[in-house]
């Protein structure tokens, strides 16, 4: 399963203490396939490093350049789906280059989709992802 995971997932998750910590294992086991762009991963790296610390996000995007599960796409067309927030469109378009099975988010901007036939991107809320996780679906 290939993913695109919205950067409030992963402050949501990062924590051993989280209940959320699942989908980080998971992703670090391999067990998932995350596609990224070099702008979610400047977003992943400025939102972590006000969430937690510098050495923290640093210690992320060290890591998410290391896992072999982990691709970088890099669209080549950009799409436009959301129009309530801009910059959620970079998510979308790694979807659609990447060919994402989900882009897993809490952004209600995301729910702008759902009313988009083509391209068909279908988002997931961290529950159900977790929940997904746990049953091996």
């Amino acid at each position: 399963m290939t993913i695109v995971i919205d950067c409030n997932i992963f402050v949501m998750c990062l924590t051993s203490a989280s209940p959320y910590h699942f989908i980080y294992q998971s992703l670090v086991k391999g067990k998932i396939n995350l596609a990224i762009t070099a702008d979610i991963l400047l977003e992943y790296e400025e939102v972590l490093q006000q969430k937690y610390s510098v050495a923290a996000a640093h210690s992320f995007i060290t890591l998410l350049n290391e896992l072999p599960n982990v691709s970088y796409i890099n669209p080549h067309y950009h799409w436009q789906l959301i129009t309530a927030d801009p910059d959620d469109n970079k998510y979308c378009d790694c979807a659609i280059a990447g060919q994402a099975d989900y882009i897993v988010t809490e952004d209600r901007h995301f729910d702008a989709l759902k009313n988009i036939p083509f391209p068909a991107l279908t988002t997931i809320g961290i529950d159900r992802f977790l929940e997904m996780l746990r049953s091996g679906s």
